[in-house]
C-alpha cells in the first residue's frame, strides 16, 4: 500500500452557496479538511446536510462559492473548463448509487466509453476485458445491455468504468444504496481490495455497517463537519 502522509485533497474553508429565489441556501459553510493519499474515508450525514456536495465539490462537478479546494496538487477553482473537464477524465473516477449506465450500450461499450473520450481510439490491449474478468463479467454478460443485468452485475460494471483510466481517487457515492445486503457485501469487499492496493476512495453513505469499511469516518451536519 502506498504511504499515506501526502494530502491528495485539501480544502479550506470550502463554501458552497446555493442562490434561490426564496432565498440564499448555505450547503456547505467553511469545510476544512484533508484526505491523504491511499486513505479510505466514509462520508456520514442526514439527508441535506451537504454530503453528496461535498463529494460533487471534490469531483469537480461544482466549484467553491469562497474557499480553496485543491485537488492532486491542483487548485480546482483556478482551473478552467477543459482542465477540469481533463481532471475528472484522468484523476478521478466515479462510481453513483444507481449505476448511471449508458442503457443502449453494452456492459463492454459502457466501461470502454471513458477510455474512449481520454485516449480517442478503442481498447486494443485488452484492459478493458480485464478490468471486467477481474470483476466477474465475463465476456456473455459484456455482451448484454444494462437493463439485461442484476444490480450487483451494473455495480460491478460501474466499477470497472470508474477504473478504466486508472484514476488516483474513486468517488462512491451511495454504492451499495441499491442493492440486497449479501451483494453490497460483496462489492464493499471490491473496494477495501483497491484501497489495500493504494487507490485513495472517498464515499458516500448513510449505512454504518458500510462506513465501517472505511479507516475514517467524517460526519457532515447543517454543512459543517460535525
Amino acid at each position: 500500500m502506498q504511504a499515506k502522509s501526502r494530502p491528495v485533497i485539501t480544502l479550506d474553508r470550502v463554501t458552497k452557496v446555493y442562490p434561490l429565489q426564496s432565498g440564499d441556501v448555505t450547503a456547505l459553510n467553511k469545510i476544512s479538511l484533508s484526505i491523504n493519499e491511499g486513505e479510505f474515508v466514509a462520508i456520514m450525514g442526514p439527508s441535506g446536510s451537504g454530503k453528496s456536495t461535498l463529494l460533487n465539490q471534490i469531483g469537480c462537478l461544482d466549484v467553491p462559492t469562497s474557499g480553496t479546494l485543491t485537488l492532486a496538487g491542483r487548485e480546482v477553482g483556478a482551473m478552467n473548463d477543459r482542465e477540469l473537464t481533463d481532471l475528472r477524465l484522468t484523476t478521478i473516477g466515479y462510481i453513483f448509487q444507481k449505476f448511471n449506465l449508458i442503457p443502449l450500450l453494452t456492459a463492454y461499450e459502457n466501461v470502454e466509453y471513458p477510455y474512449l473520450m481520454k485516449h480517442r481510439k478503442n481498447d486494443d490491449t485488452g484492459h478493458v476485458r480485464h478490468l471486467l474478468d477481474q470483476l466477474g463479467i465475463d465476456e456473455a454478460l459484456s455482451a448484454h445491455k444494462p437493463p439485461q443485468l442484476s444490480g450487483g452485475q451494473q455495480q460491478r460494471v460501474a466499477i470497472a468504468r470508474a477504473l478504466v483510466n486508472d484514476p488516483a481517487i474513486l468517488l462512491c457515492d451511495e454504492p451499495t444504496g441499491n442493492l440486497d445486503s449479501q451483494t453490497g457485501i460483496q462489492i464493499m469487499e471490491v473496494l477495501a481490495q483497491l484501497n489495500r492496493r493504494g487507490r485513495t476512495i472517498i464515499m458516500v453513505t448513510h449505512e454504518r455497517d458500510i462506513a465501517a469499511y472505511a479507516e475514517r469516518t467524517i460526519t457532515i451536519r447543517d454543512g459543517r463537519v460535525a
